[in-house]
Order: structure tokens, then sequence, then C-alpha cells
């Protein structure tokens, strides 16, 4: 049987709606929300895109003092960050949310990829489709 196009876009939304009912997005959603409840960490955050703001201008006028003591403070404000644990937590829950995606997709195409090589009748070892082996085969004459 031939897929076409639109039946293998239903199959990815219906495998997305399982990707967003697991665990990890879960998790991922509820840290989410707690550091948009959180106020300290949102005032900290608040405080980074303004001091953002002032780099890109310091950078502009050619201060460079002022952009590298404006950047100091940002990285500060970054490990003081990474230090609360809701966003340890965030952080790592976007790492395992995005490790799942990467391996639905490595294994989407790993399976692609094997299945035109058996299709073909090539060998999965060397990774040859049927038409590589049969012209390496053919050429050797």
């Amino acid at each position: 049987m031939a897929y076409t196009k639109d039946d293998i876009l239903e199959k990815a939304k219906e495998l997305a709606q399982m990707i967003a009912e697991t665990e990890q997005v879960d998790f991922f959603k509820k840290a989410e929300e707690q550091i948009n409840e959180n106020q300290k960490v949102r005032e900290m955050i608040a405080s980074i895109k303004s001091l953002q703001k002032q780099a890109v201008n310091f950078q502009h006028f050619g201060k460079h003092e002022a952009l590298k003591q404006v950047e100091e403070k940002i990285d500060s404000l970054y490990e003081e960050l990474d230090q609360i644990p809701i966003v340890q937590q965030f952080k790592e829950s976007q790492i395992e949310v995005n490790d799942l995606l990467q391996l639905v997709a490595n294994t989407i195409s790993n399976h692609v990829t094997n299945e035109i090589i058996r299709s073909t009748g090539g060998n999965l070892l060397t990774g040859e489709t049927g038409a590589q082996i049969r012209n390496k085969h053919g050429s050797c004459h």
C-alpha cells in the first residue's frame, strides 16, 4: 500500500498528541507554570531582559567597559537563577522532552533507511542499497 503525504501527516499528528500526553511533557508544563508563578524568578528574568537591552545599547555606542559590567551582572543573575530548584527542574524537563523528540526523529529516520535498504535487497550491515551492491559487483567485472 502506498501512503500519501496527508496520511503520513495525520499519523504525525497522532504521534505528536501521544508525545504531548507523556509524563515528560506533563512535568515540563507543571514546571513552566511554577516558574511563571514564582515572583522571584519573574523579577530576575525581567532584570535580565532589562540588562540585555542595556548591553545592546552599550555595544551599539561602543561603551565597552559598561558593556562588560552589564554582561557580568547578566551572568551573575543567570547563575543565581540556575540555583533555584524549580528552574533546575524546568531545564531538566526541557532536556527530557527534547531527548524524547530526538529519539522519535532518529527512530523514524533509521527505520525508513533500513526499510529502503531491505526492500531493495541491500545489506543492512554495510548500509548499502541493492542498487549500490549490484553496481559495485557489476563494475568489478
